[in-house]
């Protein structure tokens, strides 16, 4: 089999209206929110459900291998199931995993509803690939970036929304609410999602596991953004994760709630990030790369600051969230642009990295915490931040070999 049979021939897609890129923005906001609600929650459901302080912590755990699961046998069904029915069934799928939750009697009742949660959540990356289909090319990255938007503002708010009302209504009212919310984005996405014109795939579901390899090994550029998204990923990671440790310690002045709400402060950088798509439109997808991972190393100047002023935080927050999404946009539309039938794929294993890149950096950021304290943890952000530059000159030595791979690596 060759790879253009792999790949497919691309077909004519209905045009996406401003009011439903909106509507998919927000339902991959709520998609991703749903995975990080429980982070505020943990302490409230272990008190519920009598875990033991060291066995909580397995629902976060489950929820990320559920995410990974959903990227690798999941989104590549967008390659070859009608992308409409697939996008709609996995949102009420989301909206009944989240009501299980919210009624779990038990442990293990709650623990696998959580990871179901975590692997239905991936259909963000069917709304991503979806709407890069309907948009014209020369609108996908604008279009692209607007959806991806919604998944970094879902992240960001997952935290604060749900610790305020766990407080106030406890935390089975978060994930009715939340169950409430998919349901009705279901509803209101099966009226406003274009049908999807595109021919039945021929593949079968083995052939289209099998092909993801292929793609990686005649793709340099896909290579390239995968490694990307590990970089910057693990950055924001290092970031969130540590950000709580300084500003909760004695003497600080700030609870959890306060902390929560430096999130909000992210959401300026990740809408002021759209305007990557639309640069990528025209051509500038490297340039947009490069000054976004050297804008990123510079955050970390800024963030280092924090012990001086909470402004200078604010500040470098802001500098953050943006070189990361602007350096995500840029490498999903890409990756659509490249692959328009073979997105789903292409961007689960974009998004393996990307969730490898996560895992690390909240690995290690207690750890760098723990032993050089906030300096540290900037230090090790930015050498990682750094590591990322790097690489965007390295991708640019192999555009003499774009002839034989037929690829720029953007």
């Amino acid at each position: 089999m060759t790879t253009s049979e792999i790949l497919g021939a691309s077909e004519k897609l209905p045009p996406l209206s401003e009011r439903t890129t909106t509507a998919m923005a927000i339902a991959a906001g709520l998609a991703v929110a749903n995975v990080y609600i429980a982070h505020p929650l943990l302490d409230l459901i272990g008190k519920s459900l009598a875990f033991h302080p060291a066995e909580i912590g397995f629902a976060v755990t489950l929820a990320q291998i559920g995410y990974a699961t959903g990227l690798i046998f999941l989104v590549p069904l967008t390659d070859i199931m009608d992308r409409r029915r697939l996008i709609l069934g996995q949102t009420a799928l989301s909206a009944t995993a989240l009501f299980a939750v919210a009624c779990a009697p038990t442990k293990a009742v709650l623990l696998a509803s959580i990871a179901m949660v975590g692997a239905l959540a991936v259909t963000v990356q069917a709304l991503v690939a979806y709407a890069g289909a309907l948009a014209p090319p020369q609108e996908r990255g604008i279009v692209v970036g607007k959806v991806t938007s919604g998944v970094v503002l879902g992240i960001l708010a997952a935290r604060v929304i749900s610790g305020s009302v766990g407080d106030l209504l406890g935390w089975r009212a978060v994930y009715l609410l939340a169950a409430a919310a998919s349901a009705s984005v279901a509803l209101a996405l099966s009226w406003m999602l274009p049908p999807d014109s595109r021919k039945p795939g021929r593949q079968r579901y083995g052939e289209v596991l099998r092909s993801l390899p292929l793609l990686f090994a005649c793709d340099r550029a896909l290579r390239f953004r995968a490694a990307f998204a590990f970089v910057i990923f693990t950055a924001f990671s290092i970031f969130w994760t540590a950000l709580v440790l300084p500003l909760t310690a004695p003497g600080s002045g700030l609870s959890h709630a306060q902390v929560g709400l430096f999130g909000l402060v992210g959401v300026a950088g990740a809408i002021s990030a759209r305007s990557a798509g639309r640069l990528t439109d025209l051509g500038h997808a490297r340039r947009v790369t490069g000054a976004s991972l050297l804008l990123l190393c510079f955050s970390w100047g800024i963030i280092a600051m924090l012990p001086l002023s909470l402004w200078w935080l604010a500040a470098g927050i802001v500098l953050l969230d943006l070189a990361v999404q602007a350096v995500h946009v840029a490498s999903q539309t890409l990756i659509v642009d490249r692959h328009p039938d073979a997105a789903g794929r292409a961007i689960a294993g974009y998004m393996v990295l990307y969730s490898l890149g996560s895992a690390t950096g909240a690995a290690i950021a207690p750890f760098m915490y723990s032993l050089w304290g906030w300096g540290g943890v900037c230090a090790g952000g930015g050498v990682i931040s750094a590591a990322g530059f790097l690489l965007w000159i390295a991708s640019g030595r192999f555009q003499h070999i774009a002839v034989i791979y037929d690829v720029v690596p953007e």
